[in-house]
């Protein structure tokens, strides 16, 4: 199907596809903010994510077929030049982002009409495309101080995103505000690390950079710039304890925002903790084995059931999911934290599969909060008989986060669980255990209400109520990946085994 889609790309599109997907996004981002009204805004978004998405899986195909891609911007070829370079890896990861930002774009234009005041729409999504750009950048660069950069783009714009949903709750305006000065830290210290990279090799191209670190495992200043480095994507990617900023972000981030954060922004931060640690960094090296265990591993286990615990506690829906989303990335750290193959592939898995169904359990909220304003779990009650198309699409995928059987959750436990066993580690296991048990209370208060409890009188009259069409198939989409891909899991055991067979390669150059 991906070559089908590769072949239909012009030769000239296919030559320059890596440069491509995150230019088209980016000018037209300048584009949408021109626009007079939201939905042409729109429909600048939904060509800009379109076409880095048929890129991207021309760029996937190229990797599938031919191993590494490089490309040289302006002609200068790397280490001198910025480079962007794609591998099993970050091709996934493309694919990915991608993949999600089409979707919610998809998903955007009702629920971004109900939410955005109509002067402030056309900006938006002129924001939205400048996140999604400089997520692509992240993912795609091999230039370090080019992933700073990048990271910013995407953080600045995720700030104004977050902030628009001041219109429907004031403390969007506080969770930006937060949100922006933890970001800030976080970027200050990654920035700070690159700069001590740059002072101990003398170059930024990251390929090169590697091939410099292995004679200078014990310079104080490339330890001094892991640190820096890890404590920066660390908050990026919300591990925990650097998650403060999450909760509030995705709580009272417009519905559209959040739905796209938590199925890209943290799962782009924790690829860039893997390339830095296998491609950039010698994993041999002591500091980065200590790092594995008693940082990620560790914090990651915490972490996983930390969060869940405050999970079963929260009364607001979508704050409830944004501390799911910290144990999720818990599971994440967990696998990287096993410094294996079968750690790194397992923590990818649950990366795409997360992906999915947070993606699909936010889509679901929003369907119910454009047609009745749900906040609260309490506002959930009865709305599997007033809605019941997203109802059991919102379900499915409550049941993939617990991780049961017939959803795509369970094979991301599964894996990890064996490659836990596979080191020894017991009491990694045992905290999965743990935190799918928790997993499980806080999934089933939601869908207790949904299906249980008796409905309030404010759901109103109608026996059968429904989100737009719009919002309807994307969702869907979602729901049915998380059920299909646990029957036929292959292709995307194959992405996960691919990429990590990848960092492993990388880190062995």
């Amino acid at each position: 199907m991906m070559e089908w889609i590769a072949a239909l790309v012009p030769a000239l599109l296919t030559e320059h596809a890596p440069a491509v997907l995150v230019v088209a996004p980016l000018l037209l981002a300048a584009v949408a903010a021109l626009m007079p009204e939201g939905r042409s805004a729109w429909a600048i978004a939904l060509v800009g994510t379109l076409v880095s998405a048929v890129l991207s899986i021309v760029v996937a195909v190229d990797v599938q077929t031919g191993g590494v891609v490089s490309y040289a911007l302006g002609g200068w070829e790397p280490p001198v030049g910025i480079e962007f370079r794609a591998d099993a890896l970050n091709a996934a990861l493309l694919l990915l982002v991608s993949g999600l930002g089409l979707l919610s774009v998809v998903y955007a234009l009702p629920s971004v009409a109900d939410e955005i005041e109509p002067h402030k729409r056309a900006l938006f999504y002129s924001a939205f495309l400048v996140c999604f750009s400089g997520l692509l950048g992240v993912a795609i660069t091999g230039d370090a101080f080019n992933m700073f950069v990048f990271l910013e783009i995407s953080s600045i714009s995720t700030y104004v995103l977050v902030g628009m949903g001041a219109g429907q709750d004031r403390r969007a305006l506080t969770a930006a505000y937060n949100y922006l000065i933890l970001g800030t830290i976080g970027a200050t210290f990654f920035v700070i690390g690159v700069g001590f990279l740059y002072m101990a090799t003398g170059t930024l191209n990251m390929a090169d950079i590697a091939t410099r670190l292995p004679d200078l495992s014990g310079s104080r200043v490339v330890q001094a710039a892991f640190a820096f480095i890890i404590v920066g994507l660390g908050l990026k990617a919300a591990m925990f304890p650097l998650h403060l900023w999450l909760p509030n972000a995705y709580a009272f981030a417009p519905n559209f925002v959040t739905i796209f954060l938590a199925s890209t922004a943290t799962k782009v931060a924790f690829y860039t903790l893997i390339r830095f640690l296998f491609d950039v960094f010698y994993p041999d090296a002591a500091f980065v084995q200590a790092s594995f265990v008693w940082v990620f591993a560790v914090l990651g286990v915490i972490g996983m059931i930390a969060a869940s615990v405050q999970a079963v506690f929260q009364s607001d829906a979508r704050r409830l999911l944004a501390f799911s989303s910290v144990a999720q990335v818990g599971y994440m750290m967990l696998g990287l934290g096993m410094g294996s193959a079968a750690g790194i592939s397992a923590g990818l898995l649950h990366l795409m599969n997360h992906a999915m169904m947070k993606g699909a359990l936010f889509m679901a909220l929003g369907g119910f909060a454009i047609r009745f304003g749900v906040r609260r779990i309490s506002d959930l009650n009865g709305l599997g008989r007033t809605m019941p198309a997203t109802a059991v699409a919102f379900t499915i995928a409550a049941l993939s986060l617990v991780g049961l059987p017939a959803t795509i959750g369970f094979w991301s436990k599964w894996y990890l669980g064996i490659a836990a066993l596979e080191q020894g580690w017991w009491w990694a296991l045992a905290a999965i255990i743990i935190s799918s048990i928790l997993a499980f209370f806080y999934a089933g208060r939601l869908l207790l209400a949904v299906w249980i409890a008796k409905s309030p009188e404010h759901h109103g009259v109608p026996a059968r109520a429904r989100s737009p069409m719009m919002m309807i198939v994307p969702l869907w989409i979602l729901a049915a990946a998380n059920i299909w891909f646990f029957f036929d899991p292959e292709p995307l055991l194959a992405l996960a085994r691919a990429a990590a067979d990848a960092a492993i390669t990388g880190a062995g150059q």
